[in-house]
């Protein structure tokens, strides 16, 4: 009988987008057992040949009530599915997905795909959340992490498993995000921002620095690719009326986007590891982002495009001018380097392998 896994993450989108290839190459091993709180992609993974279950999650903050709930609903999704083993995304489901683990000693592998804000904020909720990793993650066969300052601090903070692995994010689809020719065009720059409009994603800066640029330069365009998650959708919507930005909503297919854009703005607080500043750069787009862990392993400030500290508006205007200051060919020669950077350092074929390395163990034991 082929063995099971059971995957729980928070994001149909992003587990198709990011990680489908590891579900093609399990789905060859195993039956395919997949916890999601949403239907974004689901038909697209139920083709494949995998099962999958909704499970709802508050994504964000922890709410007692609605955490003992999703712990129970995985309680009862394990008894139901009888797993081999076990793969955790995000915050949630490693901390409640991986209790139950342990206590129905299931196998798992946890991946922490970036802190979150309970970090950034220290405090209650921080002790909180590090006890419950502590506790979740202690018998975890292995815990993957996309950048290395992420494995520093859990190792200061004493959340360990039996072992841990470092991996480049999720790595990109070279296939899929194949270099494209820099865009000519006299008239106007577009700037593109794909994400969540929340403050931690530097939203605010981004339109302070939206705004200025607008002031001088009223043919450039930022365009925003994203959904609300926090109260922006009135100044987004006047700033649009102004022609300041042009706002789009979550797009399957975002490659279009990448390919029409002179660069990509990315003035996030943290990251895990950025897939927006990997998959721009493999169709050969500079980047302009924070100097945070999660955004510096992709791109290199001069060369692939420009860095700026987080939460600083002025300094993201100035890398924008900056950047806007560059003959054509100086920025297509940054998307060169950037494809170039892609293709030695984070080919997603190096990241599926390293799972299934490591999902393959597990199995011999």
């Amino acid at each position: 009988m082929m063995k099971k896994v059971l995957i729980l993450a928070n994001s149909a989108s992003g587990l198709y987008d990011f990680r489908n290839e590891l579900l093609l190459e399990l789905l060859k091993e195993y039956e395919v057992h997949i916890s999601l709180p949403d239907g974004d992609k689901v038909p697209e993974l139920a083709r494949e040949g995998c099962k999958i279950y909704n499970t709802p999650i508050d994504r964000r903050g922890m709410n007692p009530v609605r955490d003992i709930r999703l712990f129970c609903n995985y309680w009862k999704l394990f008894c139901r599915v009888k797993p081999d083993l076990a793969l955790t995304y995000t915050i949630k489901p490693n901390i409640y997905g991986s209790l139950c683990c342990r206590v129905l000693k299931v196998p798992y592998i946890a991946n922490i795909t970036g802190l979150g804000s309970a970090f950034e904020k220290g405090g209650m909720l921080q002790r909180l959340v590090v006890f419950l990793y502590r506790t979740a993650l202690k018998r975890a066969e292995c815990i993957f992490f996309q950048n290395g300052r992420n494995r520093e601090i859990f190792e200061k903070l004493r959340i360990r498993g039996k072992n841990t692995r470092l991996v480049p994010g999720s790595g990109v689809n070279l296939d899929r995000h194949s270099y494209k020719d820099y865009p000519y065009r006299a008239e106007r720059m577009i700037f593109l921002y794909v994400g969540r409009m929340m403050r931690e994603k530097g939203i605010d800066e981004l339109l302070y620095a939206a705004k200025a640029v607008h002031g001088e330069y009223p043919n450039v365009l930022f365009k925003l690719v994203g959904n609300y998650e926090e109260d922006y959708r009135d100044i987004v919507e006047e700033y649009e009326k102004k022609g300041i930005l042009e706002v789009t909503g979550y797009q399957q297919n975002i490659i279009p986007y990448y390919q029409e854009a002179d660069a990509i703005v990315m003035p996030s607080y943290h990251e895990g590891m950025s897939n927006v500043i990997l998959e721009a750069s493999a169709n050969g787009r500079p980047v302009l982002a924070s100097l945070i862990p999660g955004c510096m392993e992709g791109f290199e400030d001069g060369r692939t495009g420009f860095g700026f500290p987080p939460g600083d508006g002025n300094a993201l205007l100035a890398a924008i001018r900056k950047f806007m200051e560059l003959p054509r060919e100086e920025r297509a020669q940054m998307g060169k380097n950037a494809r170039r950077k892609m293709e030695k350092e984070f080919d997603r074929k190096y990241v599926t392998d390293a799972y299934m390395e490591e999902i393959r163990r597990c199995k011999r034991r």
